[in-house]
């Protein structure tokens, strides 16, 4: 398996997850699609320097795309919801 920096691909920023991380604590990662529950929780704590207190993962299936008469297969995504200990927060836009 793959090392803790490379287990988080992209963190997820939705209208949807912004709102779970302003009432909630909660964010929201793209995954690498073997990675296990203990992996993730691994790598966030070692990343953003948080305390992890659950996780949520779940794997959305491929789309089929068009293009004319062309049709493409897209591949598997997994994505993990963490929610962080009270009085943490993660800051993805840094002096943004």
């Amino acid at each position: 398996m793959a090392g803790l920096e490379n287990i988080i691909i992209k963190p997820l920023i939705t209208e949807k997850i912004s709102q779970l991380s302003d009432a909630h604590n909660k964010y929201g990662f793209q995954v690498l699609l073997g990675a296990t529950k203990t992996q993730i929780k691994a790598a966030v704590e070692k990343i953003y320097d948080v305390k992890v207190i659950n996780i949520r993962t779940t794997i959305t299936p491929g789309k089929t795309k068009r293009a004319g008469t062309r049709v493409k297969k897209l591949s598997k995504t997994k994505k993990a919801i963490i929610a962080l200990k009270d009085g943490q927060k993660i800051e993805f836009f840094k002096g943004v």
